[in-house]
């Protein structure tokens, strides 16, 4: 097998280079920024400079009197205009009163989420007015012009304090600051078990939120035409149809009347799927000056605004046996939704958090708590991972604390408590999970050994006599991916789970494939091209695939939780089989043969025991546009179109063993050894199984070693610029040693589960339990993400003072 086929000699699960990479590498691509129109006008925004504040007075004339202002937008203009003046993005959620407990807040409160900030701005960045000027310069200058006067209020920004008797209360209707209070589990079966457990432990801890930094902040322009009344929308997004309904909603305007285009999308994490005000005050101003608007958003506006992510406050226990056999696990968590309940917001700390807190051991008997807070914040929502790099945290951290009371090793407690392979599919404790396949073990041993974890456990005891401290840490996990089916009762802030396709042959032989998913630097066009040709048997060259543009994709979900090769590219498998199937009656056709006696392999139709007569998929499609040329009654043309809807989600799974030395006197940490073996089911393009792995090893270690978002005690953001929060750089992050192993989904015809948070979710507690590990000698038991020099110097002082 070469880099070119695949296991069967094909081209699916080839490593085939990303296609898209020329245009990236070149800089030939478009992004958002790159494009212009004629008359294009730019928009800026007038933010709230403060946590929590009245807004007393509003006064534009002076941005308007200028002469290369074009209009200046404020809550009254807002208030008297026909525009909704709310986000409507929260219609797209199943309505409150459907969410089973199994998986789901059933009560929330759910306030407006307003465009502009109107009598009262509930966190630093909220926009209170809107600038359009013929220079994007001019624009950001006259929003200094814009005089508005506040009154400071009080402010909470930590998700625990939030909810105390003293804490300011952001709305009427919550008074103690509780969006939803929601319980997972069995009490009653918890408090036998550590009732009857010969050991438990348990931990405070507090994941620190963590801000979105793509590449490319988000950017949108606005075209309205007035002739057509076509509103054209081109911006960073990783599900348009999704944002042009919507926008539709939001500004109270016909669906079919707009089109949203994603061009090349510089990262998206999470960050881009949701819905924010300024998409569509964009599109708002286009509609009322009937010009291009463009908004390009600065980085400090990214900092303050762009939904955050993880921020929990978290009290964890765990009950055991004494030979390290779980019997049970609690934990209790407040978590940070911000000042308001943005798009996917409710589903992350119940559904993505408390339902997969478990992992991939087997945890007889849990109960989880989480209470959804409003906090003087930017609202909280989906980041890579999204909550599942907190419950690996919270089970991960109490398995080794555990590990070394017993005096079991880190690597044997977790043999004892993996699912079994013979369990599967494997229904959870708790929730309505069910795992739908794995081998935990085999992902773990094959870290170990090419870890050398046994030779680094002798060589550590040998250097703590050198005072050399090396530390080992192991992180199990699996992720939620492709989700689905689209039940009814199904809990989540989607109308459904499915993902389109639309296949289609050209008379000359070659096929466009178009798919619901969105691309933000994944690969898709690569991934998709080799399904389908591997499907319809076709030169890999002869498929393009067009995603991103609601004009010309049917219908789409987007690309986000891992769904795009799961869903999408089962999708794309399916329509393939739809065109296979209509080929084969053409080819009888043509055959003068029966159907039955029609077989197609590798591209040719051929009749059983006649291979010698043959026709090419290419050539069938040749003549399926030719009326005289196909059976009587069939319409010509060979294309199909699926929405395919997953019958259960997938459960991929890993292991990662990072290996570091910590310096005690400086708290610095310097990278031994990295191993990461992921199993994502089968592999449509092992290459870009790896690269999503690197990527998402480096999105998991930067909140481990240097990414906090900060609010001082008014709620102002003390981390607004790159210059206060720091991202890994490449000589900051380790090599990796990326390996996978192979155990296909059941759930669906190609055995796929998804990779794009793979790396993300176990990183940062292998880190974590390496440095602790490490530092095992001076009495350390934690240490609080991130792990800064800082904070592990003052946990050896700590240490060493018990």
């Amino acid at each position: 097998m070469t880099d070119d086929e695949g296991p069967d000699g094909g081209v699916l699960g080839a490593a085939l280079d990303r296609r898209e990479d020329p245009s990236l590498l070149t800089g030939e691509a478009k992004y958002t920024d790159d494009i212009t129109h004629d008359g294009m006008l730019h928009m800026s925004v007038v933010r709230c400079p403060y946590g929590h504040a009245k807004v007393e007075r509003v006064d534009a004339s002076e941005a308007e009197a200028h002469e290369d202002v074009e209009l200046v937008l404020t809550p009254e203009d807002l208030a008297e205009s026909d525009l909704p003046g709310t986000l409507e993005s929260i219609g797209m959620m199943v309505p409150k009163e459907n969410w089973p407990m199994e998986a789901g807040p059933a009560e929330m409160f759910l306030p407006d989420y307003p465009l502009l900030a109107g009598d009262r701005a509930l966190h630093q960045g909220h926009p209170v007015a809107v600038v359009v000027a013929t220079d994007r310069y001019v624009a950001n200058d006259a929003t200094e012009l814009v005089d508005v006067e506040y009154e400071r209020l009080d402010a909470v920004a930590n998700p625990a304090e939030a909810t105390e008797d003293d804490a300011p209360a952001l709305y009427e209707g919550a008074p103690d600051n509780v969006i939803f209070d929601w319980e997972l589990g069995d009490p009653e079966a918890v408090d036998e078990a550590f009732e009857s457990a010969d050991h438990t432990v348990d931990i405070e801890l507090e994941h620190p939120r963590v801000i979105p930094d793509a590449i490319e902040p988000r950017a949108t322009i606005a075209d309205f035409d007035p002739l057509t009344e076509k509103l054209t929308v081109e911006m960073t997004s990783q599900n348009p149809h999704h944002h042009r309904l919507w926008l539709s909603n939001t500004l109270d305007y016909p669906e079919h009347k707009i089109r949203i285009v994603a061009p090349e999308v510089g990262g998206g994490f999470g960050v881009k799927i949701h819905h924010y005000p300024e998409e569509a005050l964009t599109s708002w101003c286009s509609m009322e000056l009937e010009r291009p608007v463009k908004w390009v958003q600065k980085r400090s506006e990214a900092h303050m605004t762009d939904a955050h992510a993880r921020g929990h406050v978290t009290e964890a226990s765990m009950a055991l046996d004494d030979d390290g056999t779980i019997l049970g696990l609690q934990a209790d968590t407040h978590a940070a939704l911000g000042a308001y309940v943005s798009t996917h917001a409710p589903l992350i700390p119940t559904g993505s958090y408390g339902m997969m807190l478990p992992g991939p051991f087997d945890v007889p008997a849990m109960r989880v708590n989480v209470i959804g807070t409003f906090t003087n914040t930017s609202p909280v929502d989906a980041y890579r991972g999204a909550g599942q790099p907190e419950a690996t945290f919270v089970i991960q951290r109490l398995l080794e604390m555990a590990a070394r009371d017993l005096d079991i090793d880190s690597a044997e407690i977790r043999r004892r408590n993996f699912i079994p392979p013979e369990e599967f599919p494997y229904a959870e404790t708790v929730g309505n999970m069910v795992y739908d396949s794995g081998d935990y073990e085999k992902t773990l041993e094959k870290a170990l050994e090419i870890a050398d974890y046994d030779q680094y456990r002798q060589r550590q005891k040998e250097l703590r006599d050198e005072d050399r401290y090396v530390g080992i840490g192991i992180a199990s996990f699996v992720e939620l991916t492709g989700l689905g089916p689209s039940k009814p009762g199904v809990p989540g802030p989607l109308p459904t789970f499915h993902e389109s396709s639309l296949i289609r042959f050209h008379p000359s032989g070659t096929v466009t494939a178009y798919s619901g998913t969105a691309d933000q630097g994944q690969g898709h066009k690569t991934a998709f091209a080799q399904v389908v040709a591997e499907e319809l048997g076709v030169p890999y060259e002869d498929v393009e695939v067009i995603q991103g543009d609601t004009d010309q994709v049917p219908q789409g979900t987007g690309a986000f939780a891992s769904r795009s090769a799961v869903v999408g590219g089962n999708a794309m498998a399916k329509s393939a089989e739809k065109i296979v199937e209509k080929a084969t009656k053409i080819a009888a056709h043509q055959f003068e043969a029966d159907e039955d006696d029609v077989v197609f392999e590798d591209g040719e139709f051929s009749i059983k025991g006649a291979p010698e007569r043959s026709i090419s998929m290419a050539e069938i499609a040749h003549e399926a546009h030719q009326a005289n040329a196909i059976p009587d009654g069939m319409e010509p043309g060979l294309d199909a179109t699926t929405f395919f809807d997953p019958d259960a989600p997938t459960i991929p799974f890993g292991s990662q063993v990072c290996i570091v030395e910590v310096d005690p006197e400086s708290g610095e940490i310097d990278f031994l050894e990295y191993v990461a073996v992921d199993d994502c089911g089968e592999q449509i393009n092992p290459q870009i199984v790896k690269g999503q792995i690197h990527g998402g090893i480096a999105q998991g270690l930067g909140p481990a070693l240097f990414e906090e978002g900060k609010y001082d005690d008014n709620a102002s953001l003390v981390s607004g610029t790159l210059m206060d929060y720091a991202l890994p750089k490449a000589n900051q992050l380790p090599d990796y040693d990326v390996e996978c192993t192979v155990t296909p989904s059941p759930t669906n015809e190609l055995g796929l589960k998804g990779i794009g948070e793979a790396g993300t979710i176990p990183a940062p507690t292998a880190l974590v339990n390496a440095v602790v590990d490490a530092l095992e000698p001076f009495g350390v038991d934690h240490v609080e993400l991130p792990a800064t020099p800082e904070k592990v110097w003052r946990a050896v002082e700590k240490g060493g003072e018990q």
